[in-house]
């Protein structure tokens, strides 16, 4: 999404100016309800190629759009950028997954309003307000709308580090935020990059019933239940067991002890669970219709996943739990 105000002939941004800009800049997206805010410097990075590996190896499955070279050279998206100012929403509510085969689980991300639109509505707001700070100055903004590493710009701008799973971890919410970006053609101070506290814990790659981290920082979309549940359309799912979940997945953060120690519930109420998002029952979505998918789902990040492959992703399960209670039933004779 662009929101432009363009004069030619501007020059830079000088120093101290860009340091007053960038304080402003942090309290009205404080201002705006965003929990986390930092800022780094395009021309401070080279390409990132943990992503290059990670394509390489085949574990964007059939992600293609994974390929995009956007991702790799932000001025593709923004010839004029100079920096990216990276924002943060905490998302946590503390309900729990209901724990009994009969019942799907449906990840937290999705329990409430749709991410897209609340952070987009606060994105404009930022970006409407900064183009009008000054002639030149120009600003496009993406909220898991285009082809930006949000997490390597996150981290980057001190907002959290990249775990072992692929989630960028903050010190205050855990891997529980949504991310976004403010491109802009203005000179801006770098925050400090965030540094590692991952240490040697393996505790996200244990906890795969997959086995789809097969090392740390790379997750193979081909074994990950998130990416078949949600990104999947092909009619029949692979021979794994998703333990019941039907829309992403969320044990890998669970597990994360930064998330067991520093998750906290969000002010956000938007965010809040809808209490059908909470405990469906696999019987329930095996027959979902379409009209009731519509009902449902309004204004909510599920409708990524269509009605039909929620059924299937229900189906799926109960077959999952109809072979384990016949193989429960032998060890019994």
């Amino acid at each position: 999404m662009d929101i432009r105000k363009t004069v030619t002939g501007e020059s830079p941004i000088t120093t101290d100016v860009g340091e007053v800009l960038a304080q402003q800049i942090k309290q009205k997206a404080k201002n705006l309800g965003f929990h986390k805010v930092g800022i780094t410097a395009v021309a401070d990075w080279a390409p990132d190629n943990r992503l290059q590996r990670w394509l390489a190896a085949g574990y964007h499955a059939d992600m293609t759009w994974m390929e995009n070279s956007k991702r790799q050279d932000i001025h593709q998206l923004m010839p004029e950028a100079k920096s990216l100012i990276c924002v943060a929403l905490n998302y946590y509510t503390p309900a729990q997954h209901r724990s009994e085969k009969a019942y799907a689980k449906i990840s937290r991300y999705a329990w409430g309003r749709d991410y897209h639109r609340v952070l987009h509505k606060r994105l404009k707001a930022l970006t409407t307000w900064l183009v009008a700070q000054g002639e030149g100055i120009e600003a496009r903004y993406y909220a898991d709308t285009g082809p930006v590493q949000d997490k390597v710009w996150a981290e980057r701008a001190g907002l959290g580090w990249i775990a072992k799973n692929s989630n960028l971890i903050t010190r205050e919410y855990g891997s529980w935020v949504f991310l976004g970006e403010v491109l802009t053609n203005q000179w801006l101070p770098s925050d400090r990059p965030h540094t590692n506290h991952c240490g040697t814990c393996t505790r996200c790659l244990d906890a795969c019933p997959t086995g789809a981290i097969p090392q740390p920082y790379q997750v193979d979309a081909n074994r990950c239940i998130a990416y078949h549940t949600i990104e999947n359309r092909a009619a029949a799912l692979p021979n794994l067991n998703f333990h019941g979940w039907v829309a992403g997945c969320d044990l890998c953060q669970e597990v994360c002890p930064w998330n067991q120690r520093f998750a906290q519930p969000t002010d956000i109420a938007d965010f809040q669970p809808h209490p059908w998002n909470l405990a469906p029952t696999l019987s329930e979505l095996v027959t979902l219709t379409d009209a009731e998918y519509e009902r449902r789902f309004t204004g909510s990040a599920l409708r990524r996943i269509k009605p039909w492959m929620l059924r299937r992703n229900a189906h799926h399960n109960l077959r999952f739990n109809l072979s384990s209670n016949r193989m429960m039933n032998q060890r019994h004779y």
